[in-house]
Formats: structure tokens, C-alpha cells, sequence
């Protein structure tokens, strides 16, 4: 039984309303003053409100965005009883936030067909809501799954940290890091374009087939060569326009070297320290397009040496583009490098994240955020 809040400070139009709707199945409740309706409202969270315009000390468009401004009454169908009909008061009302008027003198089968509405309405947004928490929490499900199959940290000689952080809509980041002998070790961070499962999903079957080492006719060891095989693989017009970036490389312990390609993706950062103690970047990145974006793409490896002490940072755009607290504008790649550049190489990622949380505006981010550090010996 849905319930009706009625607010009015004159008993007669309370006695015409209760009698009026008494017979329809609803369950009426009467206040005799905004602040008692407000109190009410907010004690019963009633599905429609009829609310006087004209009421001492508040009034119905007051009490209005009270409730409006109230998480749990914003979706109340709010009813303004007025005898002003002029077409500016009813864009006042609307203004703030009154969803329909009622003409006095009261006009009984008007006030019960607005009724109805009012209550179509509000149980249609009662019905959106449930759906929205319903995906939103398969779309958590999603992100949790995602997080479940991303490697547990690296230990050894070699050590790897990550994080993952999904937005608020999932995307399709993916990561991974792997042994592919003894000696050599292959690491990945891709990021699937769009957001939603239609982005997870896809960042989970690049996953495995990487993992699995599943992908036929590649050589694992050069980047390059598993950049042409999943862009043969992984073609947007077969992937419901979906194409990603990704950057691959393989690091050789015994010559310190690395290995790396690059298709779209922005560059990962080797960070190590100069004799004279002065922290130096290189931006490790090949020319290359997303991969599924075109079939004859020419992918290139390249090759570094990796210095003792090293530590190698692989993330996704996500990283650097939220807006900058006090500037308004996009952080940044450059701002970002600038940030890792000043660290001692001791701070935690949690550290280096509170960081960049603390210089930007959003409390979730727009697009999945993922951070890879290796730290080499």
C-alpha cells in the first residue's frame, strides 16, 4: 500500500484530501505544517506528497527542496497545492523540484488522476533504481572477478607490485607477468577501449591466451611477434568494435636487458639513478597502433639495458587523466612522470596513488587504473 503524505495547515483541504483518497487503497498521512511534513517524509518515506504552496514559516517550495535535497526522498513524487496557475509560479515550482500542481479549489477526479500518475511514476523510478543497484552489483561481481585473476605480487630477486583499480563503470584493463624460462621474464599491461563488460570481457580472453601462451605460431620471447599475433587475432570488426592498447616486454637476467613493443599504449618508465644521483627517466615505447584497429600493422621491438637498481613502472592511461584539483585540466603524462621522477624509489603505490587522489578531483575515477612497478636488482 503505497503511503501519501499530505501537508497542509488548513484542517478543511485535509479533511477533502483524506476522504477524497481514503477509498483508493492508500495509506494517508497528515501534517499540519512543513516542518512536521518534513520530520514525517523523512520517518516514513511516502511514495507521493501533496504539499500546500502557501504555509507559514515554511512553505511548499521550501519543503520541496528539502526533500528533493534528501537521497532518500529524491525520487517522492512532490504534488504542489497552489491557487497561483500562473505560468511563472509553475516554472518556479518546477525550478525547485515539484514534480506536478494541483489547482484549488480542488477538483476531486483531477486530484485522483494526478494521483495515479504521480504514483505510475514514482513506482517506474522505483523500478529503474532496483536495476541500477542490480548492475551495479554485477558489474562489481565483474570487477571483482577481473581483480581475482590478476597475478599476486612478484618476489625474488626481481619484485613486482601492482594496482588495480576499477572505475566506477568497469573497463578493460588487464595485466599480467610471467616466467617463460628461468632466465627470462614476460610482462604485460593492456587496456580494452569503452567501458562495461563489453570491455572486461575481452581483457580476460587476452588474459588467458597470454597466460596459457595459447596463441598459435608466436614467439614469446619478442614482443613484436605476440603484438602482430593478437592484432590477427583480436580484429575490431570481429570484436564488436572493441580494439586495445597494450605494452609487452621480456626481461633477460643474465644480460639485464630488456625487450619491449608497444601498440597505442603510453610508455613505460624505467627510472634508475645517474652517478651523479640525480634520478633519470627513459620513456620505453615503440610506434604502433592500437591492436584490431588495422590488419597490416607493422609492429617493431626494442631494446634496453636495464641498470642495476632499476625500477620499471607499466600503467594505463587512467593514471594521468583525471582533472587537476586546482588547474581544472587533465594531470597529465608529463605531470605524472614529474611525480614519479621526485620520489625516493621507496614509496609504496599506495603512496604514490594517495598522491595523485590528493591532486585531483574525482573520488572514482572515469577509467580503470592500473600500476605496475618492477623492481630490478
Amino acid at each position: 500500500m503505497p503511503t501519501i503524505l499530505v501537508i497542509d495547515d488548513d484542517p478543511i483541504v485535509q479533511v477533502i484530501l483524506k476522504k477524497a483518497l481514503r477509498g483508493e487503497g492508500y495509506d494517508i498521512v497528515m501534517a499540519a505544517d512543513g516542518e512536521a511534513g518534513i520530520a514525517q517524509a523523512r520517518a516514513l518515506t511516502p511514495a507521493l506528497i501533496i504539499c500546500d504552496w502557501m504555509m507559514p514559516k515554511l512553505d511548499g517550495l521550501q519543503v520541496c527542496q528539502y526533500v528533493k535535497a534528501d537521497p532518500a526522498l529524491a525520487t517522492t513524487f512532490f504534488i504542489l497545492l497552489t491557487a497561483r496557475g500562473g505560468i511563472e509560479d509553475r516554472v518556479i515550482g518546477l525550478d525547485n523540484g515539484a514534480d506536478d500542481f494541483l489547482a484549488k479549489p480542488i477538483e476531486i477526479s483531477e486530484l485522483k488522476a494526478r494521483v495515479r500518475a504521480g504514483l505510475r511514476l514514482y513506482q517506474l523510478n522505483q523500478d529503474l533504481q532496483h536495476q541500477k543497484q542490480l548492475l551495479e552489483r554485477e558489474l562489481a561481481e565483474a570487477a571483482s572477478y577481473v581483480q581475482s585473476l590478476l597475478p599476486p605480487p612478484l618476489t625474488g630477486d626481481i619484485q613486482i607490485d601492482s594496482r588495480f583499480i576499477p572505475s566506477s563503470q568497469l573497463g578493460g584493463d588487464c595485466f599480467d607477468y610471467f616466467w617463460l624460462d628461468p632466465d627470462y621474464l614476460a610482462v604485460y599491461l593492456l587496456d580494452v577501449s569503452g567501458h562495461g563488460l563489453g570491455a572486461a570481457l575481452p581483457s580476460i580472453s587476452i588474459l588467458n591466451l597470454l597466460r596459457s601462451q595459447s596463441l598459435p605460431n608466436v614467439n614469446f620471447y619478442q614482443p613484436h611477434d605476440v603484438l602482430r599475433a593478437l592484432n590477427e587475432t583480436f580484429q575490431m570488426d570481429d570484436q564488436n568494435a572493441k580494439y586495445f592498447t597494450i605494452w609487452y616486454g621480456v626481461y633477460n637476467r643474465v644480460k639485464h636487458q630488456l625487450t619491449y613493443a608497444s601498440a597505442g599504449h603510453p610508455p613505460a618508465l624505467l627510472l634508475h639513478r645517474s652517478q651523479a644521483g640525480a634520478m633519470e627517466v627513459t620513456q620505453l615505447r615503440t610506434p604502433g597502433l592500437p591492436v584490431g584497429m588495422m590488419t597490416e600493422i607493422n609492429f617493431v621491438s626494442d631494446r634496453c639495458e636495464v641498470p642495476p637498481g632499476s625500477q620499471l613502472y607499466i600503467f594505463s592511461d587512467g593514471i594521468y587523466e583525471p582533472l587537476n584539483h586546482f588547474e581544472q585540466k587533465v594531470w597529465g603524462l608529463d605531470v605524472f612522470i614529474c611525480l614519479l621522477s621526485q620520489q625516493s624509489g621507496s614509496e609504496s603505490l599506495d603512496a604514490i596513488l594517495e598522491t595523485i587522489h590528493q591532486r585531483t578531483t574525482a573520488d572514482a575515477f572515469n577509467d580503470d587504473l592500473s600500476l605496475l612497478r618492477v623492481q630490478f636488482p
